[in-house]
């Protein structure tokens, strides 16, 4: 095991042993990575403890995943790092519709922008936030584009003059590829070259 493996490991165990099985209700360990589910309400508390006792003092990330078809269908994943030593632990919740997850604006004063856009684009609340504004999209969207059930075309809008009025053609999209059996390479429109 390697010293930063071992690092990794050693925070997580004071985490879970401060915490008990109540807040840390999952560890998930791969590849010298540690990954610690949290109780959703406890998410801010464990932050903070984290970044205090720990040294764990910037957050580098804050998304979240579409588990569409499970209950609870959302994850929002926290990774902060103790930056001089380059240790980095990830945390999760567990979403599901409709629910909110407290901000760790508190905490980590980058978490704002990011819960932001977690809010806009999947569709994720964070109370207490002190600025829930959609970050992308206009204010009046309905939508959450980053949400699987979203069709990648896109949906028409009455609004014109504010965004496409017609489903967007997804040729040339970043996702798009041609149907077939042929090479990977030869369906990716991104890798032929255009006239």
């Amino acid at each position: 095991m390697s010293s930063l493996t071992s690092k990794i490991t050693h925070a997580a165990d004071k985490i879970i042993a401060h915490f008990g099985k109540e807040t840390i209700i999952h560890r998930s360990d791969f590849r010298g990575d540690v990954t610690l589910t949290v109780k959703t309400a406890d998410i801010p508390e464990v932050l903070r403890w984290s970044r205090d006792a720990l040294g764990f003092d910037m957050l580098v990330n804050l998304c979240s995943v579409d588990n569409f078809g499970q209950s609870p269908r959302f994850e929002v994943v926290y990774t902060v790092t103790q930056a001089e030593q380059g240790v980095n632990l990830t945390f999760k919740v567990l979403v599901d519709e409709n629910e909110e997850v407290p901000t760790a604006t508190k905490v980590f004063a980058a978490a704002d922008w990011n819960e932001r856009e977690v809010w806009d684009l999947m569709g994720i609340k964070f109370s207490n936030h002190p600025d829930m504004r959609r970050i992308l999209m206009w204010e009046e969207y309905p939508y959450h584009p980053l949400r699987k059930d979203f069709p990648v075309q896109g949906i028409p809008t009455e609004l014109p003059g504010v965004a496409f009025t017609e489903a967007a053609p997804t040729q040339g999209a970043p996702f798009a590829t041609i149907q077939g059996t042929c090479p990977s390479m030869n369906r990716e429109p991104r890798s032929r070259k255009i006239d």
